[in-house]
């Protein structure tokens, strides 16, 4: 990264830190932009939204959420310090939304609040242009994948987007990928050369039993494998 887009990095992140756009409107949230930027920055990985404990730490996936998440990515072959020392990890909001009304997790950010962060998500992906993209929760796998899909259709399998579709750089149009099933992934060797991929994980915490199950167990190990293959292939 040259020094021209360091500085427009530096910027974005200073932006994203003072931004209060949510809680002046009155969205329930606390203030605070959590996220980390890596020296590499080939990989871009985007959760739903900091939690309590990351707000406290100012670091991505800290609590029992990020042990369950660097398990996964460790089988993938990422070290968890390296990773973060060298890859951008950031949210599809920035702030913490609170707790749920139900008193089991967070509370899912609304459209709205979403809308008012997007503009700071496009920013981090077209200065950045991430080779692999890894879409981790429901909130982050909607940002490329149809609404109506479901973790057990997604889970184990990627999209490749050409270079030719990338000339806008935050392109999330489905159409303009091609769904890539597990068994696209057999070895590095099968790897695409050039592009975009992107791949989902379904989310890590605690308070979901998503991936306690058999079957779905097996689509993160389908997740996982593809996930090892692109960074062999692609020296991630």
């Amino acid at each position: 990264m040259d020094e021209g887009m360091r500085d427009a990095v530096a910027q974005l992140h200073g932006e994203m830190r003072e931004c209060r756009r949510c809680l002046e409107v009155g969205h329930a949230i606390t203030p605070g932009a959590v996220f980390s930027s890596g020296r590499e920055q080939q990989v871009l990985l985007i959760g739903q939204a900091p939690g309590i404990t990351e707000v406290t730490a100012q670091r991505p996936f800290n609590a029992t959420s990020g042990v369950r998440l660097f398990k996964w990515l460790g089988a993938a072959g990422w070290d968890e310090t390296k990773f973060r020392e060298c890859h951008t990890m950031t949210a599809v909001t920035k702030c913490y939304p609170g707790k749920d009304k139900s008193g089991k997790g967070d509370r899912v950010p609304s459209k709205a609040e979403q809308a008012l962060c997007r503009p700071f998500l496009e920013r981090e992906i077209a200065l950045i242009r991430p080779r692999l993209i890894i879409l981790v929760g429901g909130l982050a796998i909607k940002l490329l994948y149809p609404a109506s899909a479901r973790l057990e259709e997604v889970i184990g399998t990627a999209v490749h987007f050409p270079p030719s579709a990338l000339a806008n750089p935050v392109n999330f149009r489905f159409a303009d990928g091609r769904l890539l099933p597990a068994t696209a992934f057999p070895s590095p060797d099968a790897i695409p050369a050039s592009g975009r991929l992107i791949v989902p994980l379904p989310h890590p915490s605690g308070a979901s039993l998503w991936p306690n199950k058999p079957a779905n167990k097996a689509r993160i190990d389908q997740a996982i494998a593809i996930l090892s293959a692109i960074r062999q292939a692609w020296g991630l």
